[in-house]
């Protein structure tokens, strides 16, 4: 068969020694990649061979795992402490880029899980359904809690001593690093400044952060004086912290994936008494439900 980039019904068919009512079935299924252009069904050869050695017992791809979404530097010590113990064993990589892309990221099969966090802890068991079934693929798709993380404003020491006696805080001279949009952080934020009666548009941005870690660090650089994020964020770099409660810190990921023994390795290592320890250090952390699958286990 000729390379051709991208397959017919009936090439695909003849490639995988199917008949096309099978193709068709795992179109309308949403099980292999496809695209509809002019009414006819396309199929990129490369995401073809990706997905079939995904879907192999043992496959190539079964010893690695790319995670994206929501930043949170819990989940980077673990990821560190993953990788270091199961060494040429597995790849494990965390590359995070806010819930909103990370989400899109894994549509797109770009990524293999992401996490994902939006908004107050009371509220999560139906904005994280609600968000992920956006997704076309979501029907093949579980959502695994991690734990419960706290969240609120990561302040220059200073400035918060100065919060402390004047008791405002959103004040026009404060300078703000702001999350991008989509990043689960600056939906909390948007929490926040109703809470206080503000609208986004009354503060001072000074630059766009792209992590939890980057909010804190220019913080604590001395280019901005407050920014949304995590308890431990502010914790690794000694800056002060505004607690407005708690959020659900979860993964999506399809079924696949979750069945994977590097998958279930991780949940284990977060568990190990070494994590236990990270966590105690940090502090803003909840472990007691991880692992939990929220929804989408049938």
């Amino acid at each position: 068969m000729t390379r051709n980039t991208y397959l017919t019904v009936k090439q695909v068919a003849g490639y995988l020694h199917l008949n096309e009512k099978k193709i068709y079935e795992l179109v309308h299924d949403k099980q292999i990649p496809a695209t509809k252009v002019t009414g006819k069904w396309l199929f990129p050869r490369a995401l073809v061979d990706r997905w079939l050695l995904e879907s192999a017992h043992e496959g190539l791809l079964n010893d690695r795992l790319i995670i994206v979404g929501s930043d949170d530097p819990l989940f980077y010590r673990l990821i560190l402490a993953y990788t270091a113990r199961i060494g040429i064993q597995g790849l494990v990589c965390y590359a995070p880029n806010g819930t909103g892309l990370g989400l899109q990221q894994l549509q797109k099969r770009r990524a293999d899980a992401c996490c994902l966090h939006w908004g107050p802890q009371a509220e999560s068991s139906l904005r994280h359904p609600a968000l992920v079934q956006q997704h076309r693929d979501a029907g093949h798709w579980v959502l695994v809690h991690l734990y419960q993380r706290e969240q609120g404003l990561i302040v220059h020491p200073e400035r918060l001593r100065n919060h402390r006696q004047s008791g405002t805080l959103l004040q026009q001279d404060l300078r703000w690093a702001m999350r991008q949009e989509g990043a689960g952080s600056q939906r909390y934020l948007l929490e926040i400044l109703a809470q206080e009666n503000c609208s986004p548009d009354q503060l001072n941005q000074v630059h766009t952060a792209y992590s939890e870690r980057e909010a804190a660090a220019l913080i604590a650089m001395g280019e901005a004086d407050i920014a949304p994020g995590a308890r431990a964020a502010a914790v690794e770099t000694g800056m002060g912290f505004i607690s407005y409660g708690w959020e659900s810190f979860d993964m999506a990921l399809p079924r696949s994936i979750w069945f994977r023994n590097l998958f279930q390795g991780l949940l284990k290592e977060m568990q190990t008494s070494q994590s236990h320890q990270i966590v105690r250090n940090y502090q803003g952390y909840n472990l007691a439900r991880c692992g939990e699958l929220l929804w989408g286990g049938d």
